[in-house]
């Protein structure tokens, strides 16, 4: 990894890579989007987490020639069995909105009571040094809360605005950016993988 200063995003979603950019900022690590050097999405094949990441980081090395990043995250929720999971982006199709996800989130859950809302933020990331990398670097964070039965708050994205924290007693998307990127499961396997890229770079 000695005198990584590039890597390639392997993601089109404008809010991770807003979120990716300041947590990696330590490293002086430049970031660069998929979407920017007009690479097309893979399919997400895998069934875990940590597959589609390796899958989508695999992909972006291949099709760019650099180091990549990737990021698969989502929501699992406990009365779901674990839905919608890696199929976080995908619950209301490919080109839904964040708000149309939102819905049906809701939708499914229109059943369940308060009290057994309860789900979990999931986030798996993988840096790739080339498409053969028999030793990427995995980390992961998870961030545990309940699901509201109405939005509340206009700051982050996909479920953020019915993702209710106790502890904090407020959505995600209440909490400001930089309050964010100190908690969320992102930022926790963002640390988890500078311990691990730090003494490499």
């Amino acid at each position: 990894m000695k005198g990584l200063s590039r890597l390639v995003l392997a993601s089109r979603n404008q809010g991770k890579i807003d979120e990716l950019q300041p947590l990696l900022a330590p490293l002086g690590i430049e970031l660069i989007s998929q979407a920017d050097l007009g690479i097309a999405s893979v399919e997400e094949t895998g069934l875990t987490f940590v597959e589609n990441a390796l899958l989508k980081a695999r992909h972006v090395c291949e099709q760019s020639g650099l180091p990549a990043l990737a990021d698969d995250s989502g929501l699992s929720v406990d009365a779901l069995n674990g839905a919608p999971g890696i199929y976080s982006a995908r619950i209301a199709g490919s080109d839904a909105s964040d708000s149309e996800k939102v819905q049906v989130l809701l939708q499914q859950m229109q059943a369940v009571p308060k009290g057994f809302r309860q789900g979990c933020y999931h986030c798996a990331i993988v840096l790739m040094r080339h498409p053969l990398d028999p030793v990427p670097l995995i980390a992961e964070g998870h961030l545990e809360g309940v699901v509201l039965e109405a939005p509340q708050g206009a700051e982050g994205f996909g479920f953020d605005p019915v993702f209710y924290l106790p502890e904090h007693q407020c959505t995600v998307a209440q909490l400001s950016a930089a309050q964010k990127n100190k908690i969320s499961h992102r930022a926790q396997a963002v640390s988890k993988l500078l311990m691990q890229l730090e003494p490499l770079v």
